[in-house]
């Protein structure tokens, strides 16, 4: 076992959380906050928008199992990483596209995934994920965790990450656990 983590901001992470629980090799994923500068942020303050924090889901995955490319696919076919600070109704720099890597080679891999993704789409939108080291990640209120497992018929989840869900089984079979 090749035990690793790594940090994705890619909207609201009851989202990102859903989406990365499926997922072979994946042996959790927790939902918090990085990138700012207010230590212990409640959602509250997050909300806000005057921390810095990006709502976040820290993935510990088994890198013998999947690799760090394919979270990367996963992150960026399941949310808008084109969009500043910005998915979909969610507006602020706390619903920022960002990695927060744990590792050099995470950090290499992302700006190697990432360039490759800006020289494929030809006349696209740049890619506008911020690639940054961790420094501090806090865990989300206990409210916030396995928040789809819990409210699976809410409106949120009906409407928003239902689909999301559907893509990512859609696109990623041979990902899933």
């Amino acid at each position: 076992m090749l035990r690793e983590s790594i940090v994705f901001g890619g909207g609201c992470f009851w989202c990102t959380e859903a989406v990365f629980k499926m997922l072979r090799g994946v042996e959790s994923v927790e939902p918090g906050y990085a990138g700012g500068t207010t230590p212990n942020p409640t959602y509250a303050q997050v909300c806000s928008g005057r921390t810095g924090h990006a709502e976040v889901i820290k993935i510990d995955f088994d890198a013998a199992l999947v690799a760090v490319e394919d979270l990367f696919a996963v992150f960026f076919a399941t949310h808008d990483p084109t969009t500043l600070n910005r998915q979909g109704n969610d507006v602020g720099t706390q619903y920022r596209s960002a990695i927060f890597y744990t590792t050099d080679a995470q950090k290499i891999a992302a700006e190697k995934y990432i360039a490759e993704l800006e020289s494929s789409a030809p006349g696209g939108a740049a890619i506008v994920t911020e690639v940054t080291p961790l420094d501090k990640f806090y865990p989300a209120e206990e409210e916030h965790r396995n928040y789809y497992a819990r409210n699976k018929d809410a409106a949120y989840c009906q409407v928003i990450i239902n689909p999301k869900l559907k893509k990512a089984k859609e696109r990623f079979k041979e990902l899933l656990a």
